[in-house]
């Protein structure tokens, strides 16, 4: 399995449960489908360290959850064009698949951290509570457009 496009993404899963990664410096917000890849939901954030220990912990999220596949939040510039962020993902996505094998596709992420916070805002939660919650919520944001593509599509 290797790095697809939308379409192949899809097919390749087999409508099981699919996570999304926003890849940060510090963090890594995860967001979860459900089954029936109508609904994301964020899951968790997962600090970042060397590599080794935060494939470990994202494999075992993997497992844990029964995951088909991963969308990773793709930093394209607001005028469309690709920046060093974008290779960095690249990078991030080849090095995973060469420890573990699963379907990835790359998906817009444009705004999904002003969203979050925007949806962040409308919640009773203390900035604390906000600012530990932020990754995993854009990560949902930048799935739940993924799926709102998909279910218009079938």
């Amino acid at each position: 399995m290797s790095i697809c496009n939308h379409v192949n993404f899809f097919s390749e899963i087999n409508h099981n449960k699919i996570i999304c990664l926003d890849l940060g410096n510090k963090n890594i917000g995860v967001g979860i489908s459900d089954q029936g890849l109508k609904f994301a939901n964020p899951l968790k954030v997962i600090k970042r360290k060397n590599f080794k220990t935060t494939t470990f912990k994202l494999i075992s999220t993997i497992k844990d959850e029964n995951i088909a596949g991963i969308v990773l939040g793709w930093p394209i510039n607001m005028d469309g064009s690709e920046g060093p962020r974008c290779d960095s993902t690249r990078d991030f996505a080849h090095a995973f698949l060469r420890i573990y094998t699963i379907p990835i596709c790359f998906h817009d992420e444009r705004l999904s951290s002003i969203a979050a916070d925007n949806l962040l805002k409308e919640t009773n939660l203390k900035r604390k509570q906000k600012e530990k919650k932020l990754d995993a919520v854009a990560a949902s944001w930048i799935l739940q457009s993924l799926l709102d593509i998909y279910n218009n599509k079938n």
